[in-house]
């Protein structure tokens, strides 16, 4: 191959490519976006503006932490644009404990209406928090959450964006 390193922007697929393929020969060196940005900032090659003047929190998705471990490379890049670390509310479930977004094992893709949505519970818990804007670094995470927020009738109150966006943003 042509390449030698894999950027993911997805925690599963960052999962699948590292953990999995090695069985099938696929021996990759895969990178989560988070960290790839958090290397960025720390190389100097990304400057973004520190105005993000919210109260804000980070969700942690369930394959990013849990599965691999990596809890702070998305908190480190979402503190690049902080301007008032204050404004940064850790979650009472969070990293190794964190509460799942509800899009696992399919979840995403169908409506069952039996009981409370998992992702509804996350984002009263967020909203709870007194946080205004929750930051993930999983598109199903951000779907999910996002889904909760319209749901709850909550869109216009509670942003939800991906880690890359934040820093895109303020580029």
């Amino acid at each position: 191959y042509k390449f030698n390193t894999v950027i993911t922007a997805c925690p599963h697929c960052f999962h699948t490519l590292s953990n999995e393929y090695p069985d099938f020969g696929g021996n990759y060196n895969v990178v989560h976006h988070s960290e790839f940005i958090q290397q960025l900032l720390d190389e100097g090659r990304l400057n973004p503006e520190k105005s993000l003047k919210k109260k804000v929190t980070y969700h942690d998705a369930c394959y990013l932490g849990r599965h691999n471990d990596i809890y702070d490379a998305p908190r480190n890049v979402l503190g690049a644009v902080l301007s008032d670390e204050s404004d940064y509310i850790e979650l009472e479930q969070s990293k190794s404990s964190s509460f799942c977004c509800g899009a696992g094992g399919g979840n995403m893709w169908h409506e069952d209406n039996r009981g409370e949505m998992v992702n509804n519970v996350r984002m009263q818990q967020i909203i709870d928090s007194g946080a205004e804007q929750v930051v993930t670094a999983c598109s199903f995470c951000m779907i999910m959450l996002d889904d909760a927020a319209k749901g709850m009738g909550k869109a216009d109150d509670m942003a939800v964006q991906d880690i890359a966006e934040i820093i895109a943003e303020r580029l």
